[in-house]
Parts: C-alpha cells; sequence; structure tokens
C-alpha cells in the first residue's frame, strides 16, 4: 500500500518542524490511542506528538517490519529518545488504518508503558519492578 510507505516514511523523520505536514498524511478527525492518550482529531494527535517532543526532546521511530491487509497496517518499530537525561529505547507496534483517500482514520501504540516508562521514574520505578519479579515465571 503506498499510502502506507509515505505514512512510515513521515514517521521515521518526524520533527517537530515536520509536523506541520501531519495533515498531508491524517484525516480530520483522526483517532489516535497511546498508553497515555486517545484522542481524535488532527489537531488532537498534533498536540500529542508536540509534547511529546517538548518532554524528550528529538525523537526516533525506526520501523522495521509492516505487513498490510486491505485498509490496515501493523507496524513494528523502535522509538529512541531521552529521558531524564539517559537514552530511552523501547519497542512497539501500531495498528493504522486507512481511508478510502489512502489518509490515515486510527493510528493506535502499543508498547509496554510500565517496562518502558514508569519502571524508570523513582519510587514507583522500584515498586513496579518489584512486582514484575515477583509474578515472573522462572
Amino acid at each position: 500500500m503506498d499510502a502506507c510507505a509515505r505514512y512510515c516514511a513521515f514517521l521515521e523523520e518526524l520533527t517537530p518542524d515536520s509536523l506541520s505536514r501531519l495533515g498531508d498524511h491524517v484525516s480530520n478527525d483522526v483517532r489516535f490511542a497511546d498508553p497515555f492518550n486517545d484522542v481524535r482529531g488532527r489537531d488532537a494527535m498534533a498536540r500529542v506528538l508536540h509534547d511529546m517532543f517538548e518532554a524528550v526532546g528529538p525523537v526516533k521511530f525506526t520501523i522495521s517490519h509492516k505487513s498490510c491487509e486491505g485498509q490496515t497496517c501493523m507496524l513494528a518499530w523502535r522509538f529512541a529518545a531521552t529521558l531524564r537525561g539517559r537514552p530511552w529505547v523501547f519497542d512497539g507496534t501500531s495498528v493504522v488504518k486507512f481511508g478510502s483517500d489512502g489518509s490515515v482514520i486510527e493510528h493506535v501504540d502499543h508498547w509496554d508503558s510500565a517496562g518502558a516508562f514508569y519502571e524508570k521514574l523513582p519510587v514507583i520505578g522500584w515498586l513496579l519492578a518489584a512486582v514484575r519479579q515477583r509474578l515472573r515465571v522462572d
């Protein structure tokens, strides 16, 4: 799917400046969801992405695999940025649905927010790591 290839290229080159081109790829009423957000509308999605850049600075998405069937694509990716002065890298997936005009109508990210984010925070991070250790099957 050509629209998927264009959208993947956009995500891999995503910067605060390129956010102005979000409308070239997503519909006006796009749904965007991740472990922290579930918003509708291009402006709301842009705000989420803008806030991400504000919080962690430059980010890099590297898409390692994509699989499309009909109007739905599954993307496997790696996210790299800096959180609290340290490298922040984790893997995730996105389910992206395209409308008949090739624009994204839904983008839902899936990633381990406990392991990739909350466990990096003081106090709660220690607690979540301890719970994860306790539940692990050896």
